[in-house]
C-alpha cells in the first residue's frame, strides 16, 4: 500500500526591504615605492621602517649591479620613517628629501606617500 503525504501550502515569503549598505571604513590604498642605495661593498641590504614595524628581514633589497641595491615596496599613504640596514648597520637614505631626529640621537629618513 502506498501512503501519500500531503504537503502543507507555504505562503511565498516576501523579501524584506534590502538592508541599507553600511559604508566600509576607508582603508588607505597601498602604493608601490622604489628605494635604491649605492653600497658596492655591501653583502646584504634591507630597509626597515614604520611601514614594516621596523623589521628589516621583511624587506630585503636586491643587488642590481654596479654596487646598486634596489627594492619595490608596497606602502600605504602617509608619512613613514625608515632606515637602510647594510650588513647589520642602520643607515639613513642619502637620497631622502627629508629626515628627522630619532630617539637614538641619529636621523631617520622620511618617505611621504600620497594617496
Amino acid at each position: 500500500m502506498i501512503k501519500s503525504t500531503k504537503r502543507a501550502k507555504v505562503a511565498p515569503v516576501k523579501s524584506a526591504a534590502p538592508a541599507p549598505e553600511v559604508p566600509k571604513p576607508a582603508t588607505p590604498k597601498a602604493n608601490r615605492v622604489s628605494l635604491e642605495l649605492i653600497k658596492p661593498a655591501a653583502k646584504h641590504v634591507f630597509v626597515a621602517g614604520s611601514f614594516n614595524e621596523w623589521k628589516p628581514e621583511q624587506t630585503p633589497l636586491m643587488r642590481v649591479g654596479d654596487g646598486r641595491w634596489a627594492g619595490d615596496l608596497v606602502v600605504k599613504p602617509g608619512r613613514h620613517e625608515y632606515l637602510f640596514v647594510v650588513d647589520g648597520q642602520w643607515l639613513p637614505d642619502p637620497n631622502a628629501k627629508e629626515s628627522v631626529q630619532n630617539p637614538f640621537g641619529e636621523r631617520n629618513s622620511v618617505l611621504v606617500v600620497s594617496e
